[in-house]
């Protein structure tokens, strides 16, 4: 597996990572424990370095399967996991909360469910408008001279955001939705993320797993346990309306012999050498395709071919975080978009 170093931090992790999120929430059932936890030590026997993990993912018990999954083999890994939401004893979810008192008591709860002494990344998840973002950044800075914390990464934030938490606390990572049809980094994001030395980590690299072509207008989402049965993208007319999006990654991917899959996520590691996408999936079938990317070459004509297709296509249905467009590019990615 190919290595990358998130911006000028000394954070070396695989190209590609594993969101592990929905092996226990939000596209489907969640998946049986011990399965969860043999895909994932799948994932670093093939050789992902980078795991992804939050409180609010379960809530709690993705960070216990992370921390069971990884324990053999913790000091090889970067763990990184996410504070930010109020969430109560019983899992409900009450808001924003990003005090640092509570940072620290989310980060406390968090290094014993991954049963590890440090957490190598650890993010705000989501911009609390009601704490500045400098007293996060001031209480992450605590945590990380405790040794608690390796790095300090927002999640969801804008460039404006980016650069007051940097000045009181280098952000080594910046974690917001970023893929070939959510294009909103584009305008604000990235340039701020190159120009201080940060990383870029896309979340729904692959689209929340349309841009694979197995999400199709006929396939069943079920409202109680898949959010996208929630997003206007993911009614079926928008499913249909959206395949010229498929279709185009498919293209290129019959020439590459590979998979549109992989070339929306080579197309993502194209795009700078510090982005590191982080698709998450429940089948090994389907890791070893997103692994594959990484071998997924594209030339300056093929990356051509892909703007300029996108440029003639509009994408049907509002996604998580705003309006459809065409392809949603150039407009600033808000500061408090709320993916739960």
């Amino acid at each position: 597996m190919q290595k990358r170093t998130l911006g000028n931090s000394n954070l070396e992790v695989s190209a590609v990572g594993l969101g592990c999120m929905n092996l226990n929430w939000a596209y489907g059932p969640p998946t049986d424990k011990q399965e969860a936890i043999s895909l994932i030590r799948s994932a670093y026997e093939r050789g992902v370095s980078f795991f992804d993990t939050a409180e609010a993912y379960g809530p709690r018990l993705n960070e216990e399967v992370v921390g069971e999954a990884l324990a053999p083999f913790r000091d090889r890994v970067v763990i990184a996991t996410k504070f930010g939401f109020d969430i109560g004893p019983d899992g409900e979810f009450r808001g924003l909360n990003s005090r640092p008192e509570h940072i620290k008591q989310v980060a406390e709860a968090s290094l014993e469910r991954l049963k590890t002494d440090r957490i190598d990344l650890l993010y705000q998840h989501r911009v609390d408008p009601n704490v500045p973002i400098e007293e996060v950044a001031g209480a992450v800075k605590e945590l990380i001279e405790e040794g608690k914390v390796g790095h300090f990464g927002l999640s969801e934030a804008g460039g404006a955001t980016i650069r007051r938490a940097h000045a009181v606390q280098p952000v080594a990572a910046v974690q917001n939705e970023y893929s070939v049809w959510t294009r909103d980094p584009e305008h604000e994001v990235l340039p701020t993320c190159e120009l201080l030395g940060i990383g870029f980590v896309p979340w729904s690299p692959l689209g929340m797993g349309y841009l694979t072509g197995d999400v199709t207008p006929s396939a069943s989402l079920d409202r109680d346990s898949d959010l996208r049965a929630r997003f206007p993208r993911f009614t079926p007319e928008a499913r249909e309306a959206n395949r010229a999006v498929v279709d185009l990654l498919g293209e290129i991917a019959r020439r590459k012999q590979a998979t549109p899959g992989q070339v929306a996520l080579a197309w993502l590691l194209a795009q700078k050498p510090w982005i590191v996408p982080i698709p998450g999936t429940t089948k090994l079938g389907h890791l070893e395709e997103n692994l594959g990317a990484v071998e997924v070459e594209l030339t300056a004509d093929d990356l051509a071919e892909i703007e300029d297709g996108f440029a003639g296509l509009r994408v049907h249905g509002a996604g998580v975080g705003g309006p459809a467009g065409r392809h949603r590019r150039g407009r600033e990615a808000g500061d408090a978009v709320d993916r739960s």
